[in-house]
């Protein structure tokens, strides 16, 4: 079945080929024409650890996943409606993923004994009658490549490398996409090389002639996909690693502070410092640091001198940064701690995708420690919590951790620019003068929420000391006593208990507000649980959809929210961290849904485990799922 018989709502597609073949490059600047046709998309973006891994292997495959239509979407999509496998490797590991019917398009160019035997294919596929489930359309992509620009004098080499812009073509023309904007693209993008750009537009329109005359004869069909209804405004796309550093931009400026960036290169965070690295006109000072305790420590040293310090890195680092994570909580100073969370523990999966740093960020330090924890449910809701980070660091003096993950970071959706007028300002408050009796300086004393004043050094009859020795109340010198120990730790634990008070209530974001089943989740599982449930009511059954933003400390009514549920149930891309943190808080029996393959969930997963809450006791039976072409077990349900 082409993509003219797919519904007209919604549409799938998988690019999948080499990593050096530029599957992300294609997916990204197919995702741009999308967003310029008026489509809602979502993106997956899936790519090897290897910075190059070895060419036609399994492990080397590359791939982008867009699922873009007229409705409202919120996930990259289960199954592919079209799958484009540049070679046999890109085949093998995609195509069991393909809807049922759905459209394949295959180089044969590539399709060679060599390239056939580090697939692990006995045969050639295209050939032995395995692919009969779909529709396939195989043709020589990169011979086709060669023809189109073969005017231009290129090696063999660099045109191959076009090969990547005549599918796009291809694709454009299948969707019925304007292909200028590409056009002017590539003419931006080899200003200095105008022999490449005009190969690669060549490729671009060839690969877009070959749908008009392959619709003649065959699977392929061209279909339009009406624009998604909208409010009036500016719209762009945006990956969650831009949301980021927009809104860590944004949330200095609300608190009308400098910000300084200490960061140190990890997948998958280090975008957040090339995008922030590009934005010194707002304030910013950005600095790579030798390592991740340099990065967090400048951080710190910058909040002490007046600034607002962010740091970020992934769980590998975060578990180095630790130390000067209790140095801030010690001192009480405003910090931004960003972790785009990847699959551990340790190396673990550096370009998959997992929520795995949950109890690092509630738990993960020595002492009594605690620190206000946020998590961002999809790219575009990465800015307001970036924005919600910075006014909790700032207003409580404390150090907040903003949870995201390689999907949330990669990923691309449409974003609706908001009105900076929109959003409140939280302006920080120096201390300017003595605060204590007899003109003494108190670093120490608190307010009414339990919060220390921000001293800039070098006021004038300020002068004070600040550490992470343990510390006298009110004057913060060094004392280790029993009693000055217990009540600051008393004092760091009810200031953050207090910021609870100062978050929005817990909401359901779709159902009501209690009944038989609540599925309760956090950061990136919002898409697929969201499709989930939705569906689920569809079919009459009686399931609602939370979604908790703040995870350290929780909303005040979320106990007495979940209580009013029969059964709670915890998706999460770990093996059941939040629902740890759950049952301690409220002592309620959630269920915890582990998935922990690197990838995200899958609509259907969740439906089906939805289902057997209604069906039954859930067990930990069940068919499997299919991730690639491997099968592995059911997400397993804990018995309640």
């Amino acid at each position: 079945m082409g993509p003219g018989k797919v519904g007209a709502e919604a549409v799938v597609v998988r690019f999948a080929g080499d990593s050096g073949d530029g599957m992300q490059l294609t997916g990204g600047q197919f995702t741009l024409s999308t967003a310029l046709a008026g489509n809602d998309l979502a993106t997956f973006p899936d790519f090897p650890a290897e910075i190059r891994a070895p060419q036609g292997t399994l492990f080397g495959v590359s791939a982008f996943q867009i699922n873009f239509g007229s409705s409202e979407i919120t996930t990259a999509g289960d199954a592919p409606d079209v799958l484009v496998a540049m070679n046999p490797a890109a085949l093998k590991t995609n195509i069991h993923a393909l809807k049922p019917g759905g459209l394949v398009i295959i180089d044969t160019g590539e399709f060679t004994r060599r390239n056939l035997e580090k697939a692990k294919y006995e045969a050639d596929p295209v050939e032995d009658g395995s692919l009969a489930r779909w529709d396939v359309l195989a043709f020589d992509i990169s011979a086709l490549t060669m023809e189109a620009v073969k005017p231009f004098g290129l090696g063999n080499k660099e045109a191959l490398r076009c090969k990547n812009m005549w599918t796009l073509g291809l694709a454009l023309w299948m969707f019925d996409r304007d292909r200028q904007p590409l056009v002017d693209w590539l003419n931006a993008k080899f200003a200095q090389h105008p022999v490449l750009a005009q190969a690669n537009v060549a490729a671009l329109n060839a690969g877009h002639a070959y749908g008009e005359t392959a619709e003649l004869a065959g699977p392929l069909r061209k279909q339009h996909i009406d624009p998604v209804p909208s409010e009036p405004g500016l719209y762009r796309t945006i990956t969650g690693a831009e949301a980021v550093s927009l809104g860590l931009v944004a949330g200095a400026q609300l608190a009308e502070l400098p910000m300084f960036f200490g960061g140190y290169p990890i997948t998958p965070a280090s975008a957040i410092l090339h995008h922030l690295v590009k934005m010194k006109e707002f304030g910013v000072t950005t600095f790579q640091a030798e390592d991740e305790i340099a990065a967090i420590c400048a951080a710190i040293g910058a909040s002490y001198a007046g600034h607002l310090g962010v740091t970020s890195s992934s769980g590998p680092g975060l578990a180095l940064k630790g130390e000067a994570m209790g140095l801030a909580i010690m001192t009480e100073l405003p910090l931004v701690i960003v972790n785009s969370q990847r699959g551990g523990p340790s190396t673990g999966l550096p370009t998959k995708t997992e929520q795995s740093d949950l109890y690092q960020a509630v738990y993960g330090r020595n002492g009594d420690a605690p620190l206000p924890v946020i998590a961002a449910r999809s790219p575009a809701d990465a800015f307001e919590c970036a924005i919600e980070a910075c006014r909790i660091a700032t207003q409580f003096m404390t150090p907040v951790i903003l949870l995201t993950d390689g999907y949330i970071g990669n990923a691309s959706e449409p974003w609706k620019v908001p009105d900076p007028a929109t959003f409140t300002p939280f302006p920080a408050h120096f201390l300017e003068g003595p605060n204590g009796p007899d003109n003494t300086v108190l670093p120490y004393t608190r307010d009414d929420r339990g919060v220390r004043p921000w001293i800039r050094p070098g006021t004038e009859g300020l002068m004070h000391r600040i550490g992470g020795i343990e510390k006298a109340l009110g004057t913060g010198n060094i004392d280790y006593s029993p009693a000055a120990h217990q009540a600051q730790t008393d004092a760091r634990k009810a200031r953050i208990d207090g910021v609870a008070r100062a978050i929005p209530a817990q909401d359901v974001c779709l159902g009501t507000e209690g009944g038989t089943l609540a599925v309760v989740g956090w950061g990136s599982t919002f898409g697929p649980i969201h499709q989930a449930v939705r569906r689920a009511r569809r079919r009459g059954l009686d399931v609602s959809h939370v979604h908790v933003r703040h995870i350290w400390p929780l909303p005040e009514n979320l106990g007495d929210l979940l209580a009013r549920f029969d059964k709670v149930l915890v998706p999460e891309m770990n093996t059941g961290q939040f629902k740890t943190v759950l049952r301690d808080r409220f002592l309620i029996d959630a269920v915890p849904l582990s998935k922990i393959s690197g990838q995200p969930f899958a609509i259907a997963e969740l439906e089906e485990a939805i289902g057997r809450f209604f069906d039954g006791i859930p067990d930990n039976e069940g068919g499997v799922v299919s991730v690639n072409d491997t099968q592995l077990p059911a997400p397993e349900i804990e018995q309640p």
